[in-house]
C-alpha cells in the first residue's frame, strides 16, 4: 500500500507553483465572478459572495494540494481549514472592495462590477498564495519537525561509548 510519503512529489519552484496558482485559483476565482454575478440576481449580494466563496475555496484547496504545490494527494482538513482562513481574508477584502464601489457610484454596470471584483480578487489572490506556499503547504516544517523529533545527539552517543573499555559495549553503543 502506498504511503502519502511515497506518494509526495518533489517541490515546485515558486514560479511553477505560482503560474499553477494563478491558472487553478484563477480559473477557479473566474468561474466564481460569474457564479456570484448570476446568484446575486437573486440573493444579496454577500451571501451569494459568501456561498460561492466556500464552494470555490473547497474546489480550489483540493486543486492546491493535488496539482498546484504537489503535496500528492488529497488536502487534509487542516489544509481546508488553514486554506479557509486565507479564503475568509480574501471574501473582507472583496466585500469591502464592492462596498467601496457601490458608496462611490450610484449604479455601477455589471462591467465595473466585475473589474473591481476580480481586481480585489486578484490582490487578495498574491497574498493567499504566498500564505497557501509558506504556511498550508509547507513541506520544510513537518519535515523539520520529524528529524528533529527523530534525531540522536552525537555528543551523547559518544560520551556513552567513551565511558565504557569493553569492546562488545563499544561495538552495540552506537
Amino acid at each position: 500500500m502506498e504511503t502519502a510519503q511515497s506518494r509526495q512529489q518533489a517541490a515546485p519552484s515558486a514560479f511553477t507553483a505560482f503560474t499553477r496558482f494563478v491558472f487553478c485559483g484563477g480559473g477557479v476565482g473566474l468561474a466564481s465572478s460569474f457564479a456570484v454575478a448570476a446568484l446575486a440576481s437573486w440573493l444579496p449580494w454577500a451571501f451569494a459572495n459568501a456561498l460561492v466563496t466556500v464552494v470555490s475555496t473547497l474546489l480550489a484547496t483540493e486543486l492546491h494540494a493535488r496539482f498546484t504545490f504537489g503535496a500528492g494527494g488529497r488536502a487534509t482538513w487542516r489544509q481546508h481549514a488553514q486554506s479557509a482562513g486565507s479564503a475568509a481574508a480574501a471574501y473582507a477584502v472583496t466585500c469591502v472592495a464592492m462596498l467601496v464601489l457601490h458608496q462611490l457610484v450610484a449604479a455601477p454596470g455589471a462591467v465595473l462590477e466585475q473589474v473591481v471584483y476580480l481586481s480585489a480578487s486578484a490582490l487578495a489572490g498574491i497574498a493567499r498564495f504566498v500564505v497557501l506556499r509558506l504556511v498550508v503547504f509547507a513541506r520544510n516544517r513537518s519535515q523539520a519537525a520529524a528529524t528533529v523529533s527523530t534525531a540522536r545527539p552525537v555528543q551523547a552517543v559518544v560520551a556513552r561509548a567513551s565511558a565504557t573499555t569493553d569492546p562488545a559495549v563499544l561495538c552495540c553503543a552506537a
